[in-house]
């Protein structure tokens, strides 16, 4: 899903609030990735990472990760331009959103990662780079506003082709692990970019600014490390939790609510009525436990057990419907 990247280097001074800041949208990320991968390994009833709320918080998440990029880039070329040390951020960046999209290619080939959190934010600091200095603070401001509504006004079918899939202006989705695309997302690097380069010299100035972590120093060390952090918590999640389903096996109610959803939807659409196909569903579930038909992901049955299904689907409907008011 997301990382912050830290542009800053050693020579320059550092707040770190910033830095506490983006710990804290790690943590915010490593959380969310605990909850995804739960749901995917069978571990709880459900993906709750996939439901509208895992939904939005995922973008919170990444929009705030995109934001602290845009003030970054003005914290280390505001006064001029780091030629090497953003050169040097721009090759980690890039080499590890390849690392990402090798590393998916053999792991979830028919999703892997194509263009990802890093690789828009590899994108976007070089789309950015002219609005960190020379061009006026307004038009960072209207460039990410104009960047975020792009898609609300421009979608077309020919912009789903996978050579522009990364522009964000089709009309579809592509079938992907993560997905951040330029548009909208790149227009929150600009926003960072407005609101560093017109905040950041009363920031300094103030409390906040001169903050020091200590209380928080780990916080501050991962925001400091931010890249290290991301490539490397989700291979730890992931074995820990692999290694806690193989001991304690799925959740007992995983798959179910999936299950009941994907029937309703067929048994209206073959003209079913609504209520009678809801109760029918769960009537279906249960059936399928009781004569071992049930797996908490799906299966293909053999033709001696697709007539079984076939059987208790159809008795579990007509007693349904026969009990609809």
């Amino acid at each position: 899903m997301t990382s912050p990247v830290s542009p800053t280097t050693p020579s320059r001074p550092r707040f770190e609030a910033i830095d506490a800041a983006r710990g804290v949208a790690l943590a915010a990320m490593a959380t969310y990735h605990a909850l995804w991968d739960l749901g995917a390994l069978r571990l709880t009833p459900e993906n709750y990472a996939l439901t509208p709320l895992g939904r939005a918080a995922a973008h919170g998440i990444a929009g705030s990760f995109l934001i602290l990029v845009g003030v970054g880039l003005v914290l280390m070329n505001g006064t001029r331009f780091a030629a090497r040390p953003f050169a040097m951020r721009l090759a980690r960046i890039a080499g590890a959103a390849l690392l990402v999209t090798g590393a998916t290619v053999l792991t979830d080939p028919a999703h892997y990662i194509f263009f990802g959190i890093l690789h828009c934010i590899a994108v976007a600091s070089v789309l950015a780079l002219p609005f960190v200095r020379g061009l006026p603070v307004w038009s960072a401001a209207v460039a990410g506003l104009a960047i975020l509504a792009a898609p609300h006004f421009i979608a077309a079918d020919w912009l789903d082709a996978p050579v522009l899939a990364f522009l964000g202006l089709g009309r579809g989705t592509p079938q992907t692990n993560d997905y951040v695309p330029l548009m909208p997302w790149a227009g929150l690097v600009l926003i960072g970019v407005a609101l560093a380069r017109a905040g950041l010299p009363a920031f300094a100035g103030s409390r906040v600014g001169g903050w020091r972590a200590r209380p928080a120093r780990a916080l501050t060390f991962a925001g400091r490390h931010s890249l290290a952090v991301y490539l490397i918590h989700q291979p730890v999640l992931m074995g820990l939790f692999t290694g806690l389903v193989s001991l304690t096996g799925p959740h007992p109610q995983a798959g179910v609510a999936e299950f009941r959803a994907l029937y309703v939807r067929n048994c209206t659409a073959t003209g079913g009525e609504a209520g009678a196909c809801a109760a029918a569903a769960s009537c279906v579930s249960d059936a399928f436990r009781r004569e071992g038909l049930w797996a908490d992901r799906p299966r293909s049955f053999t033709a001696e057990e697709r007539l079984k299904a076939q059987a208790l689907s159809q008795a579990c409907y007509d007693a349904a419907e026969g009990t609809a008011p």
